[in-house]
């Protein structure tokens, strides 16, 4: 169990609270500690009955069963490995920056949901996260199922196909990787190499509640002097080739 504890706590900070909550409300659900049914989205109870709490339990929940147990299982990896890939590579020791790319992946993904009626939105936030690693990793090599090798940018993607494969549905999957576009898209490639103004800027409070403690990237959200710089976060994200797809092996890079 030692080990256990030692490894849960070497997870950054942010990506150990989201990885636990994952799967403290599914067990809260499958336990039946609470009616499951209040854990999901649902526009009208929502806007009606000021169930507040949905657009959040709705993007930590997942119905576990027999039939969707190794979907939850792979995702709940992809939550762990990329999200702490992103928290201490790209992002590493701006906490800030890390949270309002959630914050705001998360508003799009629950704005979405509520107009397409989508009741559980844990898939779309995970793709969201997955898909900004990929950009910030895009020339990387990656090795998925079968000895297959693609440039990560392609990564999210191969997984919309391979979860409509074992799922059934590319709704959710799809969903993220837009939003992890747009938000890579208004944070990074237009501001940065197209020349365009700043939309998104993480708010000062925010970096007042979690300071900066090191290095990062400069100037998120601002276009930087010269084009390369884009280029250069991604570089820190990760470099050589990365074995994820053998066995789902949680930990194993």
């Amino acid at each position: 169990m030692s080990d256990i504890g030692d490894w849960f706590r070497s997870i950054p900070f942010i990506t150990r609270c989201w990885f636990a909550a994952s799967i403290a409300v599914p067990l809260i659900g499958k336990l039946g500690l609470v009616d499951f049914r209040h854990l999901m989205l649902d526009s009208e109870l929502v806007f009606y009955r000021f169930h507040l709490w949905r657009p959040v339990t709705a993007t930590l929940y997942f119905p576990v069963t027999p039939n969707t147990g190794f979907l939850y299982l792979v995702n709940l990896y992809f939550l762990y490995h990329y999200s702490t890939r992103l928290e201490t590579g790209a992002f590493d020791g701006r906490p800030a920056d890390y949270i309002f790319m959630l914050f705001f992946n998360w508003i799009c993904i629950i704005i979405t949901g509520l107009l397409m009626n989508m009741r559980l939105l844990m898939i779309p936030l995970i793709m969201s996260v997955l898909y900004v690693w990929a950009q910030f990793n895009k020339d990387m090599v990656v090795s998925f199922w079968f000895g297959t090798r693609f440039k990560a940018h392609y990564l999210p993607w191969v997984i919309l196909a391979f979860n409509f494969i074992i799922g059934g549905s590319f709704v959710n999957e799809l969903t993220g990787n837009l939003v992890g576009h747009l938000y890579f898209f208004l944070m990074f490639k237009y501001p940065m190499d197209l020349g365009g103004r700043s939309f998104l800027t993480t708010p000062e409070f925010l970096y007042r509640l979690f300071p900066t403690r090191r290095g990062g990237v400069s100037g998120f959200g601002v276009p930087p002097t010269r084009r390369p710089a884009a280029q250069e976060q991604a570089g820190q994200g990760g470099g050589g080739r990365h074995n994820w797809g053998q066995g789902f092996r949680l930990g194993d890079d």
